[in-house]
């Protein structure tokens, strides 16, 4: 405090010092960085993956779904590394508020690596950071969200602005998926103009032309639950199989090929075995008719 006490009883000015050096313990002296090094925005690593005060995953329906759309999700023209899939990871969409997020149930982003910089694992997704937006967005309702998902919430001055205006208006995301659980019901909407447009749905699917994949209702059992689940499927109109269901294909396709493997040698053992006795026959008969079978 020595020099606190000098700047106060013999009112030494403390602009002499440095800029760069700022004791603490002079409370009066404003910490404001220099004008000409701007102050660089928050990225992955300086905010929050996740609110304590905001209530966990309403139920393991969330959960698994969100699995099941990671599992399932695939693009032709992408590899692997460069799709981002994320459930429940905090979606921060405005510099201007860095502290303001959304959780998505989940959410996909095409372009960008799974991994932050293709090195770590992501606490959070900062648009600003990483320059890319969501392409398609999927909320799960729930009744403690659903009047936000839906858009029914009015935006209030001073608070961050609902999930409606911030995947449609702020983000822009192309696509926004609702799924209810309690009555299987499949919303889609597509950003067209600026606004959501409600998407028609046949026979509970719909497609996404720009990634060549389609989103529909799949009744199956999934973490041992059998029910109506949300799923991706290819051009041909089939589900495309989750990494475990991938190796149990696999193996009943090697299953299979062994099967048949096993058939066609039965099939030959019994065609060399139908020839043998044949042969015998005829060497019977014509040891009948006193002529050696041999001498033929």
């Amino acid at each position: 405090m020595a020099i606190a006490t000098q700047i106060l009883d013999k009112k030494i000015s403390p602009f002499p010092f440095k800029t760069e050096f700022r004791p603490r313990d002079i409370t009066f002296w404003q910490d404001i960085p220099p004008a000409s090094v701007p102050k660089p925005l928050p990225t992955m690593y300086d905010l929050p993956s996740e609110n304590p005060e905001e209530p966990g995953v309403p139920d393991q329906f969330h959960d698994f779904q969100a699995d099941l759309l990671s599992e399932s999700y695939h693009l032709n023209d992408y590899s692997a590394e460069q799709i981002l899939t994320a459930a429940d990871l905090n979606l921060y969409f405005d510099s201007k508020n860095p502290q303001w997020y959304k959780r998505p149930d989940w959410y996909a982003v095409v372009g960008v690596p799974n991994l932050y910089h293709g090195q770590d694992l992501r606490s959070s997704y900062v648009v600003w950071d990483e320059g890319v937006a969501p392409f398609i967005v999927v909320e799960l309702l729930s009744p403690s969200t659903e009047a936000e998902d839906l858009g029914r919430t009015k935006e209030n001055s001073g608070e961050p602005p609902p999930k409606w205006k911030v995947y449609e208006q702020i983000l822009k995301i192309p696509y926004y998926i609702l799924f209810d659980k309690r009555t299987d019901k499949l919303q889609g909407f597509r950003l067209i103009n600026g606004k959501y447009q409600p998407l028609d749905l046949v026979k509970e699917r719909l497609w996404i032309p720009e990634l060549k994949v389609g989103l529909g209702l799949w009744q199956g059992i999934y973490q041992g639950s059998k029910r109506q689940w949300l799923r991706w499927y290819d051009a041909t109109g089939h589900w495309i199989p989750t990494p475990l269901e991938h190796e149990q294909q696999a193996k009943e396709q090697e299953r299979f090929a062994k099967e048949q493997e096993r058939r066609a040698k039965e099939q030959e053992r019994f065609a060399k075995e139908q020839e043998r006795r044949a042969k015998e026959r005829l060497a019977a008969k014509l040891r009948e008719l006193g002529i050696d079978p041999d001498t033929i």
